[in-house]
């Protein structure tokens, strides 16, 4: 009789657990940048947007692994693959660099990325309608905009000589960045002096050099270091004095002087609806990438006034944003 009883009583005990197992779990994204919270604080939310808007929020009924690389590069494949191991259920790759990490780290784990350069050139899917494999995003391709950079500001000031782009060398879309910039330069007989910098001290040094460069204005390319150190970039150019553009618009926000790109806000939005498709059973490979058609031409009068420069009306005319 009391076999029975333990027997019956260990069978109500197991019932509940057994139900609790068939519980679909929470689903874990680990997301992924080269980059730090401080810097990209505004583009995770973004993509937190994006993931709710395919009715996903985190802490209800999905969980975010973070993984910041905090600028050194070199730790991504380490951080992907410690996602991978923990067997998420995707990767979000909110950066070019923690993309191509994440496509080396795994074959199986769904990608989502969001990418400034070609993924089909950096290796993360075969083509943009069909991407294959277990990787897709969205691109907004800014290593392709250094010649239209370089044209609007020389519209700004078409008497200058000397023109300096500022470039991280160690980010994955820098070399197509400088090619296009040289190229737009070589066109007009304007030579661009690349410097080279992928630490805060080395921007600083960079600016201190400005003085013997003499370089009458200046391009700063994309990249996550430049990105979160776009107070200190924006800070910098003020106080030397050197005008420039910049491919994000987040640069103008905090006093650059003037920026033309994609909306990489937006980029993120459309990286976080793609995280929550798939999520919800799509595949990577059926999901063209998302190619971000929002470009901003966005001016700051304030720090024009500060410059003591003027915009032609025909640039102020075609401005997306003007902030005085």
């Amino acid at each position: 009789m009391r076999r029975r009883e333990f027997i019956a009583l260990l069978g109500a005990a197991a019932w509940p657990l057994g139900a609790r197992a068939q519980q679909p779990a929470t689903p874990v994204i680990g997301l992924l940048s080269g980059s730090s919270l401080v810097g990209r604080a505004h583009l995770l939310t973004a993509f937190l947007r994006g993931l709710r808007e395919s009715g996903y929020v985190e802490g209800e009924n999905v969980a975010i692994e973070y993984r910041w690389a905090q600028d050194q590069y070199d730790r991504l494949p380490d951080l992907a693959a410690d996602l991978a191991r923990r067997r998420v259920a995707m990767i979000a790759a909110i950066d070019t660099a923690a993309a191509i990490a994440a496509k080396g780290a795994t074959t199986t784990v769904p990608v989502v990325f969001a990418s400034g350069g070609d993924p089909v050139r950096e290796g993360l899917v075969a083509s943009l309608s069909r991407p294959g494999g277990n990787v897709t995003g969205v691109t907004f391709l800014t290593s392709e905009t250094g010649t239209k950079l370089l044209g609007l500001l020389l519209e700004l000031l078409p008497s200058a000589m000397r023109i300096a782009a500022l470039v991280d060398p160690k980010w994955p879309i820098t070399e197509p960045f400088v090619a296009d910039v040289r190229a737009a330069g070589a066109a007009i007989g304007k030579p661009i002096d690349v410097l080279a910098a992928s630490t805060g001290g080395d921007i600083d040094a960079v600016f201190a050099s400005f003085a013997q460069k003499a370089a009458d204005a200046l391009v700063v390319g994309g990249s996550a270091l430049t990105n979160s150190r776009r107070v200190q970039i924006a800070t910098l150019a003020a106080y030397h004095r050197v005008p420039a553009i910049y491919s994000l618009r987040e640069f103008v926000d905090v006093g650059g002087l003037m920026s033309y790109g994609a909306s990489i806000t937006d980029a993120q939005r459309q990286a976080g609806i793609y995280a929550g498709r798939i999520l919800k059973g799509q595949k990577p490979a059926d999901l063209p990438v998302v190619q971000s058609t929002k470009f901003e031409f966005v001016i700051n009068l304030n720090t024009a006034k500060a410059f003591g420069l003027s915009f032609p009306p025909g640039l102020l005319a075609i401005a997306d944003e003007v902030i005085e």
